[in-house]
C-alpha cells in the first residue's frame, strides 16, 4: 500500500474524446464500491467528477467494507473499491481482483455518538459500561467494529452492546432514532449527522486510527476513468471535501 501525491488527471472517457475537452463523450457509468462512512464525502466528490467529465455517471454502492469485499469476491461488477480499512482491501487483493496496488487517501477515528444534549450524561468510554446504558457498536468483522475492539482493549473495558451492526451508518441510525443511548462511530459520521447527534471524544480513540485505501479493480473495463476518479479523491478539492466531512486527510491541501 502506498501514499501518493495528489494530481489532476484528464483521461479519455470515450474513443478520441477526453474528459477535459469541450466535446460531448459517449455515456459512461463508473461503478464505485465505497465504505458506508464515505457516503457524504464521496457523493460530493462524485458530483464534481461528473461535472468535469460530461457523459460520465458515477454509481455508488455504499455499505460495510466487509460486505463490499464479499460482494466483489463473489463477482459483483465494479470499477473502484474504497475500504474503511486495509484488511478488507487485502481480502480483495488476495483474490487477485485489483488492477494494481491500493492507495491510502484518508484516515478516521472513533467518537461516541449520543442524542442531542446528551441525556445520559456520557462523557467517557467508561461511562458506556454504566447500568442501563444501551450501547450499539459495529460487528467485529466491520472496520468500525475492529476499531471498537482496539479502543476497548486500550481502555481495559468490556461492553455489553444491545446490538452489533453491519455498518457504521446502522449504528448511527440507532442513536438518531432513540433506539440506543450511545454508539461508537467515526468522527466523520458524527460530523455528517450534526444536529441529530453529538460527538464525545475519548482519549483511547487514537489507539485505532483507521486508514482508508482505494484501488482500481482488475475487472474494470474503464481503468483510465477509474484512475481519474482516484486522482480526484487525492486532489486538493477531494481532500478538502474529506476534511470538511471529518476525515483526516492523507495529503496536505494548499
Amino acid at each position: 500500500m502506498k501514499i501518493f501525491s495528489a494530481v489532476v488527471v484528464c483521461v479519455a472517457v470515450a474513443a478520441g474524446t477526453t474528459g477535459c475537452s469541450g466535446d460531448e463523450p459517449d455515456a459512461k457509468v463508473l461503478r464505485v464500491y465505497a465504505a458506508a462512512s464515505l457516503k457524504q464525502a464521496f457523493t460530493e466528490i462524485g458530483a464534481t467528477f461528473e461535472e468535469k467529465n460530461p457523459g460520465v455517471t458515477v454509481e455508488f454502492n455504499f455499505a460495510g467494507s466487509s460486505d463490499l469485499a464479499t460482494q466483489l469476491k463473489q463477482g459483483a461488477p465494479a470499477d473502484v473499491f474504497a475500504s474503511a480499512d486495509p484488511a478488507n482491501m487485502k481480502k480483495v487483493a488476495d483474490d487477485g481482483l485489483l488492477a494494481g496496488g491500493s492507495t491510502v487517501f484518508a484516515s478516521n477515528i472513533l467518537q461516541i455518538a449520543v442524542p442531542p444534549r446528551n441525556p445520559r450524561k456520557i462523557n467517557s468510554l467508561a461511562d458506556l459500561t454504566g447500568s442501563g446504558i444501551k450501547v450499539v457498536v459495529c460487528a467485529p468483522q466491520v472496520p468500525c467494529g475492529s476499531a471498537t475492539l482496539k479502543v476497548l482493549r486500550a481502555a481495559s473495558l468490556t461492553l455489553k452492546p444491545v446490538s452489533e451492526e453491519s455498518s457504521v451508518t446502522d449504528v448511527l441510525n440507532k442513536v438518531v432514532t432513540g433506539e440506543a443511548d450511545a454508539g461508537l462511530v467515526y468522527h466523520s459520521d458524527v460530523r455528517g449527522a450534526a444536529g441529530k447527534v453529538e460527538g464525545i471524544d475519548f482519549e483511547q480513540s487514537t489507539a485505532a486510527r483507521n486508514k482508508y485505501p482505494i484501488a482500481v479493480l482488475r475487472a474494470s473495463e474503464q481503468s483510465d476513468l477509474a484512475k481519474a476518479f482516484i486522482g480526484a479523491v487525492a486532489a486538493p478539492k477531494g481532500q478538502s471535501v474529506l476534511g470538511h466531512a471529518g476525515f483526516q486527510q492523507a495529503f496536505r491541501v494548499e
